[in-house]
Parts: structure tokens; C-alpha cells; sequence
């Protein structure tokens, strides 16, 4: 048995529980002990969060290379009441090209069994049945495969690793005309171009919205340019049209921005190298030099294509006179903050739609609409943070949206926003301050665009656009207020030790050759939460005071561990960094906890 085998800690994992069953496994029903003598990973993930996608791209490479030793069980657990809906989550799957079993977690039991704070985490199970690493965040399949090559040795000399064919049964295709179609834009011609997300393609359809003239791309993913047939793209989102009538593709999985030229069907690449962007890239320069990460949607605005970087919180622009890219807002803090673009945070903005005066934005994970003035200040319309949303009509101030994924610019100087979770298409009045529901009955609408007198609505979990007369008066709905499904974490009041778990990956040490290689940021909403404690600083523990006056509130934890192979006789050793923010709601109660654990990466041994 290796060194680090024999230090590692083992706790019997809880066993897999979720009300709404399981999916991709033909219909059959699995425990843990199903699972016995293969390796489990278990993704914690939501189909709201960019991070969650981001790691089912991670894994892909994972599940190929170790086919017959690891199982991957995506395991749903839901943030926003919509995806606590099974078809939601069925649908889910198949958009995002899932291929292994997911359970279908509407109640959070395995969540809370598994101690879970943080979307997206990944727990490792041994082949007999022990947990050995928990990860949050993205960015740990390296080290995942890592512990997969050990854990296979180990227990192939024990005689306790099963080889084989795993659980995954593929779902029948459905022969539709779009599959989770996501953007469109209207054509110079009249025709609609769409972004068909799941097929890799885009889909050029006449006024009516179903004839298609023509489809651009292979169907498969990946990244090449060329002509309609030859080209490649990865699940593309947002679409933007230029003077010069092409259109720029917010090639969303290949993090790169597109050129489509619908005179001569040829693809070419804008910006992104192909990789995505990670802690201590650079953030501006030649466009096809910087790594971009999971572009949602784009709009030509003040002569640049303006980016909602949902992967990064940020919003960027590309320029096209100078062929370069920079950050035009956020900080890469995932909440709700107005201000000055250097700023201001974002919760992973998916929809632009741009005006003279104004660049709108839906910010989805802040069920927020959102805006920014030419002189890049920052502004919110709707929406109040991370954790409240619902469907309520009426003042701005009060109004809730549920992750919206689209916002449009109607003639009388409103917009409309596809608010995506409550099936609706809204209309906030700058004018009046009031929001209005405008059309109800729409399922998933994540984009819309105008065509004379009529919006077209991109009807993404109906697979198709729906064509709407824009109404005179609101649709009346019965107001619902909602709070995420989280439960919130019980602390003391007082002091309370904040601990970021982080042990290096097997084979890697802390990177110290330029100083610290760690950083922490802590704050809270409302920030009376807390007393001290708040900022940033490079020790991943701290005591922070909270407020015995606040009953309850939400602790936002940024942490950052850079870490780098442990071999002194390479002088260019390969370097990771591991990253993740945590939104953990706490209210405090007498006798709560005095510690608040959170694994970055490894185990807590202190609650074992």
C-alpha cells in the first residue's frame, strides 16, 4: 500500500437518496452497494450554475480514460424552485449532454447527508464504499485523476476494484426541428438565425419561425472553422448582427466568440483560444491570445461587441478595429453590487440587449435586471442578491424575477425580460419604475426578439419560437415570493472560526516560490452580519465576529489555493489553481456552531 493510501482518511459513505429517482440508467434503481467495487464520483451540480457546467466538460475526459473503473453520479440538487421540477431536471440532462446517471435530489437529502455547502462539489467514493476527498468548485479533475490512478493500484492489489460496463443507459433522441434552441437574431433578409444549443449548430429559419433554410455547423462538438458543413461549434448561445451583416456567436463550451457570414456560410474564430479562463490569465489583449470563459451572450454596443462572461461574473468587449479583448466590468465576485464597472459584481450575466443610453443585462443568478451607463457605472432595476426570487408584479423595488436568461429593448423604451424559471416574459417601465408580466405559459424562455409588431420568443424547453402580439395590459398573476431551498447553517453568535479545508492534490505541494499562495475574502449580507472578520488576506482561517443584533444573514467566502507538482528536479513544475466562492446562509442561534468548516479541497479531518 503507497504512503499516501495508508494516511488517507475513510468515512463510510451515506447512502444515495433523492426523491425523484434516477435518470440515464434505463429506469433501474441504484444504492451504493450497486456500486461496490468501482470508484464513485459524486458531482454535486444544478443546472442553474456555470460552475456545475463547466465540470460536466471537466469530467468528460475522466469518465473516457477510466471507463471501467470510475462511475460519475451527477447528483441534482436543486437552488431555485424550478429545478426542483423532474422534467426540469430531465430536460437538464439531455440539454447539457449528460452521460452518466443523475439522481434526481428535489429535496436536498443527499445534499445534507454528504454535508454538502457548495455548487459545485465533487465527493470521491473508494471501491469500498469509503469516502477519501471531497472538492468544491471547479478546477479539481486533475487532482481527481490523480486519486483515481492511486485508488485503482490500491484496490486492484487488494482484490476489492471491479472492472466493467457502468450504470449509464443513453435516452432516445427526440426527432425536433431545434433542440434547447438558446438565442436568435433577426436577419437583414427577415429570417431568424438560432442558436441550436444542444445540436452544436446554428439554424437559419424563414419569418415564420419553423421553415428552415439552412443549418451551419456539423452537429458535433467541436471547434473549427469553415464552411456550414465543415464548421464546429459547443453548445452556442447568444448572437449578436453587425453593420456589415454577420453575426457574432457566443460560442459558449469552446469560451470563444465567433464570426458567422451568412452571404457565404463561413465560420471564423473572433476571440478565445479554446481554453477557458482561470485565475491569473490575462485579462486583455489580441483577441485570439486571451482565454475567454463561457460566453453567454453578446451586443453590439458604443463600436464594441460587449460579452456577458457568465463564467467569470464579468462582463468583457471585443474590439473589432483593434482585434482585442478586455474586461469592461466586475470584479470575478459573484453577487450583487452596483457601482463603478471596477466595482461592481455580477452573478453570471446571460442576456444583453443595448440601447443609446443603455446596456441592459440579465444577471441570472441574482434574478436581477441589471444595467450599465456609457459611463460604465453599474445599476440594478430588479433583483436584490443570491438567494431571493419568485414571480411578483408591481414597484422595482419589490418585484422578484427567477433566473432570467434574456432581456429585450422594446420601441417605447421598456424592456422585456425572458424570466426564464417562471415560464414568463416581464416588462419593467423605466418610466414608472413598475414591473408587469406580459405573457405566462412559456416554457424556459431564454431569449426574445422584436419582428414588426410581434416578439419572438425563443421557447428553449419547448424546443421551438413562439410568436407573440405584444400585449396592451399586463397578464395578472398571483405573487409568489421564494427563498433558496438551502437550509440555513446554525452558528453562535460571537466568535466563530472560519476554516477553508484545502490539502494539495497527491504529488502537489502549496506554491510559496513568489509568497503566499493562498487567499481568502469574507463578507456578508447585510453587512451589520458582521463585526469583523471582513476583507481579504492570504490565511485560510479566520475568527470572525458576528453581530448578535442580525438574526440571520449570508456569509460570501472567496478562496484561492495555488498548487504545483513536488518534484525539485523539474525547475517548470505544472501549477493549478483552486478556486471557489461560497454563499453559505447562516442565522444565529445560542449554542450554534463556533466553527464553520468549508472543504476546498480534501477532508475535514476536525469533523471526523
Amino acid at each position: 500500500m503507497s504512503r499516501s493510501a495508508s494516511r488517507r482518511v475513510r468515512v463510510r459513505a451515506p447512502e444515495l437518496v433523492g426523491k425523484g429517482g434516477w435518470l440515464n440508467t434505463g429506469g433501474r434503481q441504484y444504492a451504493l452497494a450497486d456500486l461496490r467495487g468501482r470508484i464513485v464520483v459524486l458531482d454535486f451540480w444544478t443546472f442553474c450554475c456555470i460552475n456545475c457546467l463547466h465540470v460536466l466538460d471537466e469530467l468528460r475526459e475522466l469518465e473516457a480514460k477510466h471507463q471501467d473503473t470510475v462511475v460519475v453520479i451527477g447528483v441534482h440538487s436543486p437552488k431555485f424552485v424550478h429545478e426542483a421540477e423532474h422534467g426540469a431536471v430531465v430536460d437538464a440532462v439531455e440539454r447539457y449532454g449528460v452521460e452518466h446517471p443523475v439522481l434526481d435530489d428535489p429535496e436536498l437529502a443527499t445534499w445534507k447527508q454528504y454535508a454538502v455547502r457548495a455548487w459545485p462539489t465533487l465527493v470521491v467514493i473508494d471501491p469500498e464504499g469509503y469516502v477519501v476527498a471531497q472538492h468544491a468548485g471547479e478546477g479539481h479533475v486533475h487532482a481527481i485523476e490523480r486519486l483515481v490512478t492511486e485508488l485503482e493500484a490500491e484496490h486492484a492489489a487488494k482484490g476489492t476494484l471491479r472492472r466493467g460496463e457502468g450504470p449509464y443507459v443513453p435516452p432516445e433522441p427526440e426527432p425536433t426541428t431545434l433542440r434547447f434552441p438558446g438565442k436568435a437574431v433577426l436577419l437583414p433578409s427577415g429570417n431568424l438565425l438560432v442558436s441550436d444549443t444542444t445540436r452544436h449548430q446554428l439554424v437559419e429559419l424563414r419569418a415564420d419561425g419553423e421553415s428552415v433554410v439552412r443549418r451551419i455547423g456539423s452537429g458535433v462538438r467541436g471547434f473549427t472553422d469553415g464552411g456550414p458543413d465543415r464548421a464546429a461549434f459547443n453548445e452556442p448561445q447568444g448572437l449578436a448582427l453587425l453593420d456589415d451583416g454577420s453575426v457574432v456567436v457566443a460560442d459558449t463550451v469552446n469560451h470563444a466568440l465567433r464570426r458567422y457570414d451568412p452571404a457565404s456560410g463561413e465560420v471564423t474564430t473572433l476571440a478565445g483560444t479554446g481554453r477557458q479562463w482561470m485565475q491569473g490569465a490575462p485579462t486583455a489583449g489580441p483577441a485570439r491570445e486571451v482565454d475567454l470563459s463561457s460566453p453567454w451572450d453578446v451586443a453590439w454596443w458604443q463600436d464594441r461587441v460587449w460579452i456577458a462572461m457568465a463564467g467569470v461574473h464579468q462582463l468583457w468587449a471585443y474590439d473589432p478595429a483593434t482585434r482585442s479583448v478586455t474586461v469592461t466590468a466586475g470584479t470575478t465576485n459573484e453577487g450583487l453590487v452596483d457601482g463603478s464597472a471596477a466595482e461592481a459584481w455580477f452573478a453570471q450575466p446571460s442576456g444583453l440587449a443595448a440601447t443609446p443610453e443603455r446596456l441592459w443585462l440579465a444577471d441570472s443568478e441574482t434574478s436581477a435586471l441589471r444595467w450599465v451607463e456609457p459611463d460604465g457605472s453599474v445599476h440594478t432595476a430588479v433583483g436584490t442578491g443570491l438567494f431571493d426570487f419568485g414571480h411578483r408584479d408591481g414597484a422595482a423595488g419589490q418585484a422578484l424575477l427567477q433566473h432570467p436568461l434574456g432581456v429585450t429593448a422594446l420601441p417605447d423604451g421598456s424592456v422585456a425580460v425572458c424570466d426564464t424559471y417562471n415560464h414568463a416574459l416581464r416588462r419593467y417601465d423605466p418610466a414608472t419604475g413598475e414591473v408587469t408580466t406580459l405573457a405566462t405559459d412559456l416554457r424556459e424562455p431564454s431569449d426574445a426578439v422584436l419582428a414588426g409588431d410581434d416578439i419572438v420568443v425563443v421557447e428553449s424547453a419547448r424546443h421551438r419560437l413562439t410568436r407573440l402580439r405584444l400585449p396592451e395590459e399586463a397578464v395578472r398573476v398571483e405573487a409568489v415570493a421564494h427563498r433558496t431551498r438551502r437550509q440555513a447553517t446554525e452558528v453562535a453568535p460571537g466568535a466563530l472560526r472560519l476554516d477553508v479545508v484545502f490539502q494539495a492534490p497527491p504529488g502537489q505541494k502549496l506554491d510559496i516560490r513568489y509568497g503566499p499562495s493562498t487567499r481568502l475574502l469574507v463578507s456578508a449580507t447585510p453587512p451589520e452580519l458582521l463585526l469583523e472578520g471582513e476583507g481579504a488576506g492570504t490565511d485560510l482561517s479566520r475568527t470572525l465576529a458576528l453581530n448578535p443584533a442580525v438574526e440571520q444573514g449570508v456569509l460570501h467566502v472567496s478562496a484561492m489555493a495555488a498548487s504545483c507538482d513536488d518534484d525539485p528536479a523539474n525547475p517548470y513544475p505544472a501549477c493549478h489553481v483552486h478556486q471557489q466562492d461560497w454563499g453559505v446562509p447562516v442565522r444565529l442561534t445560542e449554542g450554534g456552531a463556533d466553527r464553520l468548516p468549508l472543504v476546498l479541497a480534501g477532508m475535514d479531518e476536525q469533523e471526523r
